[in-house]
């Protein structure tokens, strides 16, 4: 008797039937610029330091469910207590626990593209309704009356700053807008703020506004992206709240033991993010002096740039030149752009050399 074939399509459940499995599309190439990873050595005293934890940790016992040694480091970092931080597997645990606990269906979302495609996708999963909110086709700002007035019957509003994979800084004003005249939670997205400076963090003014949630984490800035840690700055009701929805030791013991590391010993890393920043403003400036190319002013570890015939332009990279960069030009907003992280100073030249070819035949 033949089997019967396993329709899985009819018992999933109707708002996940689309879905596929992510993929960032990498390649086997020599320079991978495409994730936003920070690509620069760790300091050796840093290195030498995770070592040593690692070696302590036992692997035979569960982790702390809510990392609370990570917790305390993080709120002493930001000047808080641990009433107000929760750590998750990464930023984007975080994000969907968020809409998981807050969206749902009639509980409306306001995001602003382009955008992180994860914010639209997770509330898909949670089947919370998204009202999107365009940029500004020519500089990406966001319009403050547009977005106030759809955030006036809004569950949740999600700002990016710096904007991924724009590269701006949120508007504070508008932010203190959003507190004062709506009753919608205001979550901002800083994964890349240690890149603009911590000046330009809103988590100060979270324990004053008990609807502002700040969400960080350690796979930019801190060089971390393999490790999955991320944490939110926010009310302890919410963090209450999502501490309740979690998945049980979701942050693994390895995980909090280095991400312990990290933390504890960040001025060692000041000088991989002030050199990231200053190979960020030569990346720019190279990328604006060749021919059809436009880039955009990126506070984060990445540069915007439109290029010409940028689909094939990134295939080129890829396949003559083993340089994997993010492809953005079929994204509405964002024609013939590509997204290039800033890496070493040897990758960034390899980039611009490469592209100094590319957009010369292409154009």
């Amino acid at each position: 008797m033949a089997k019967k074939c396993l329709d899985v399509t009819a018992r999933l459940r109707p708002a996940l039937r689309a879905f596929e499995p992510y993929d960032p599309r990498f390649s086997p190439v020599r320079v991978n610029l495409s994730a936003n990873e920070n690509t620069h050595p760790l300091p050796a005293g840093l290195a030498e330091a995770v070592l040593d934890a690692v070696r302590a940790t036992s692997l035979n016992r569960y982790p702390d469910p809510m990392a609370n040694a990570l917790r305390d480091a993080l709120a002493e970092r930001h000047g808080t207590d641990r009433a107000h931080v929760i750590v998750g597997n990464g930023g984007d645990e975080l994000l969907f626990n968020l809409l998981f606990a807050f969206g749902g269906p009639g509980r409306t979302v306001v995001t602003c593209p382009p955008d992180f495609a994860e914010y639209a996708n997770f509330a898909a999963m949670c089947e919370t309704p998204v009202v999107a909110v365009p940029r500004d086709a020519e500089d990406f700002s966001v319009d403050a009356e547009a977005l106030l007035a759809a955030a006036a019957d809004a569950a949740l509003v999600i700002l990016t700053s710096p904007n991924n994979p724009t590269g701006g800084l949120v508007d504070r004003a508008l932010v203190g807008r959003l507190l004062a005249e709506t009753e919608a939670l205001v979550l901002v997205d800083e994964a890349y703020v240690e890149f603009a400076g911590e000046d330009e963090s809103l988590a100060p003014l979270v324990p004053g506004n008990p609807r502002l949630i700040v969400l960080r984490t350690l796979s930019k800035a801190f060089a971390l992206a393999g490790l999955r840690v991320g944490y939110l700055i926010a009310d302890p009701q919410v963090v209450d709240a999502l501490g309740a929805v979690r998945q049980i030791y979701s942050v693994d013991v390895l995980a909090q033991a280095v991400a312990l590391t990290f933390v504890e010993r960040r001025a060692l890393l000041a000088p991989v993010v002030a050199d990231i920043v200053a190979e960020r403003e030569r990346l720019a400036a190279g990328l604006s002096a060749l021919p059809g190319v436009r880039t955009w002013p990126s506070a984060a570890n990445f540069v915007l740039a439109r290029v010409p015939n940028a689909h094939r332009t990134w295939e080129r990279l890829r396949d003559e030149h083993s340089i994997l960069v993010r492809d953005f030009s079929s994204t509405p907003g964002l024609d013939d752009c590509l997204r290039l992280t800033v890496g070493t100073r040897e990758e960034n030249d390899a980039l611009l050399d490469a592209l100094s070819v590319l957009t010369r035949e292409e154009s």
